[in-house]
């Protein structure tokens, strides 16, 4: 999921066009200013997302008008077919991928059929959603997975489910046991090292830094042998420049265009300054992590003459006289006999006279 040797930044617009395809065209411009890799809105019909009564989550309601419910809030928010074709169009004269969460099946053909995305990202919340996990895999599109509110048993269940679609096992019937048998076969490793992502993430708005868990993200690494990386829900992006020193392949974070915007996401999203100066934050810790060679780059090279010391005469030293520690020492420049020697030159005889600060010879 890299662009190059580049982390693959996604501007999470999310929701936070309200409902206006305008606002939407205007997230796109700031997250292509800002230099994202991709801009990732949020594909559902509401009537396939949530019941009539479905509660909000506790930071929807700080955020939203008190007397709709969940369903209310979403239908406000949807983006139709028509709407995703005019931003598809858009990123591609913007120069950024389009990239959308589906969160039902009729989305997922929407956006694999219709619009012929490249790849899916799937929502912490459809985690467990095998059917959905199922569905998307059988597209044979590369996914990039959430993982909020999960253990490493249900990481691994999803897993399962995609391995089990992308193998597309003719005639078998999809069941926990296959999925496990799929993750576990040689052809379903394969295939989810080849089209599959990991994020690790804390699904709360904002996220307290407490409860953030960075190392958990190693820990994803290290189970899965999965490309991983790290959805921010944090305020500010501190903790996303640590995600990508600790290896992220992936950043995703929200933006707005205003974050005292009426809506459920705009509280814990970044604003335009703040999303550039994020990408370039980025893109500054992921070229000063390098190699891993320690060895002294070039700009070091033309200073360690300056910084480094050499054997010198402490004070004027006769030939014949035998260097001591009262008459030898370490000064700049570092152009001579490395202090290395010293012990080397101590006890023995002077080969001419020294003048105090010269170097030994």
């Amino acid at each position: 999921m890299r662009d190059g040797k580049n982390v693959y930044i996604i501007a999470e617009a999310g929701v936070n066009h309200n409902g206006s395809i305008e606002m939407a065209k205007q997230l796109v411009d700031v997250a292509a200013a800002a230099g994202a890799n991709a801009v990732k809105f949020q594909s559902f019909k509401a009537e396939n997302l949530a019941t009539a009564d479905a509660p909000k989550a506790e930071y929807q309601s700080r955020t939203t008008s008190q007397d709709e419910s969940q369903f209310s809030m979403l239908k406000k928010l949807e983006l139709d077919e028509n709407a995703h074709r005019l931003l598809v169009e858009y990123c591609q004269e913007s120069g950024i991928e389009f990239l959308s969460t589906p969160f039902d099946l009729q989305s997922v053909d929407l956006l694999a059929k219709e619009l012929e995305i490249g790849k899916f990202k799937i929502s912490s919340g459809d985690l467990s959603n095998a059917p959905l996990l199922l569905y998307v895999a059988m597209t044979g599109k590369p996914v990039i997975l959430s993982t909020g509110m999960s253990t490493m048993d249900e990481v691994e269940e999803a897993l399962g489910v995609l391995a089990f679609g992308y193998l597309k096992s003719t005639g078998e019937t999809p069941s926990r046991e296959a999925f496990q048998q799929a993750y576990h076969s040689e052809s379903g490793q394969a295939a989810l090292k080849k089209d599959v992502s990991l994020l690790h993430c804390t699904t709360e708005y904002p996220a307290p830094f407490a409860e953030v868990n960075l190392l958990a993200m190693d820990a994803l690494r290290n189970a899965f042998d999965l490309p991983t990386g790290f959805s921010d829900h944090t305020q500010g992006f501190a903790v996303a420049l640590a995600a990508v020193a600790r290896g992220a392949t992936i950043i995703e974070k929200h933006f707005t265009m205003d974050r005292s915007l009426s809506g459920p996401d705009h509280k814990a999203s970044l604003e335009p300054d703040e999303l550039k100066k994020m990408v370039a934050g980025i893109r500054q810790v992921e070229e000063a992590l390098g190699t891993g060679k320690k060895a002294p780059t070039p700009s070091e090279e033309k200073n360690k003459a300056i910084a480094r010391k050499s054997l010198v005469a402490r004070q004027f030293i006769r030939r014949g006289e035998i260097f001591t520690a009262e008459n030898l020492t370490c000064k700049r420049p570092g152009d001579g006999i490395a202090p290395i020697h010293y012990w080397e030159w101590v006890g023995k005889q002077a080969n001419c006279d020294y003048e105090k600060d010269e170097q030994i010879k």
